[in-house]
């Protein structure tokens, strides 16, 4: 067979690779940004230029195959294995700047005037003014220009980013729709951090309270709670007018996941796997059997 002529040899590309197949392990992305705070991470990568959106585009496609697997976040570093057309995995590394302890200071105490914040992020949820507090305190907790992430590869693509990268980054978008408290890790707190500032900030304002306005709140306090037993599961107010908002949680099983395994468990499954459909059955009962009331006149409204 003769040389094709009409083909100059320096514009021969031999074909690549066939892409080796995704590993049993990967992670299979189903929904990208199943929260806010998930979808509200993608959208503030795409924020981060044309170009950048335009490369973050070519991971989907790897996120919902399962080629990333082994992630790992620790401080402010993911760490990750994607699985391409190489027999070696590729190792993806991406960095995110930690806030300066000014910001934290700062948006800590503003998300102290509210009790909410507290509350909701004790349930495992991120309150969707958080990024605010984090505003008005001079930073953000997303990432709002290329200078946030610093992105790593070992593929040969010296684009930022590569296919490899982005898929990581929607895979940790799915991380923070299990655990929002990863944000936090990846900006320089640690949930434990936070919550314990939150409270020392609310407690402060009793503490700094002369001690005569310190007595009279306990003995108000007392004395409101001063229920014979017989009366205390009786509402003391009038309920014609309460209405019920029956929802579904915005992150199943977060209460499960918060508590985690007991000192005592020895299995090796993780408890909130075998515990979850029990669990969401459960709730789901709860939640037909309240929508139920509305038959004995209690107004109720399902979301």
């Amino acid at each position: 067979m003769g040389w094709d002529w009409g083909t100059p040899p320096w514009r021969y590309f031999p074909p690549p690779p066939p892409k080796l197949p995704p590993p049993r392990h990967g992670i299979k992305v189903k929904r990208f940004g199943a929260t806010w705070w998930g979808q509200r991470w993608i959208e503030a990568l795409e924020h981060l230029g044309y170009t950048y959106a335009a490369r973050l585009r070519r991971g989907r496609s790897y996120a919902r195959q399962g080629r990333v697997h082994d992630l790992d976040v620790e401080g402010g570093e993911i760490r990750a294995l994607v699985t391409g057309s190489r027999p070696r995995p590729y190792q993806v590394t991406i960095r995110v700047a930690a806030l300066a302890d000014r910001v934290w200071e700062k948006a800590i105490e503003v998300m102290a005037r509210r009790a909410a914040f507290a509350a909701r992020l004790l349930t495992g949820q991120m309150p969707q003014e958080i990024d605010q507090a984090f505003r008005s305190a001079g930073g953000s907790l997303f990432p709002e220009s290329t200078r946030d992430l610093s992105t790593r590869c070992t593929c040969p693509d010296w684009a930022n980013p590569c296919k490899h990268v982005a898929a990581v980054h929607y895979v940790l978008g799915e991380a923070f729709d299990r655990d929002p408290f990863l944000l936090f890790e990846l900006r320089g707190r640690s949930r434990e951090q936070v919550l314990d500032a939150l409270r020392r900030h609310r407690a402060a304002p009793e503490a700094a309270a002369p001690p005569r306005a310190r007595r009279a709140r306990r003995e108000a306090s007392i004395h409101s709670s001063a229920v014979a037993p017989e009366q205390y599961e009786r509402f003391r107010e009038h309920t014609d007018d309460l209405t019920f908002h029956i929802t579904r949680p915005a992150v199943s099983g977060a209460v499960l996941r918060q508590l985690g395994a007991p000192p005592s468990w020895g299995l090796p499954s993780n408890p909130t796997d075998l515990l979850y459909p029990a669990v969401a059955a459960a709730a789901e009962l709860a939640r037909e059997l309240a929508l139920r009331a509305g038959a004995n006149g209690t107004k109720m409204v399902s979301a």
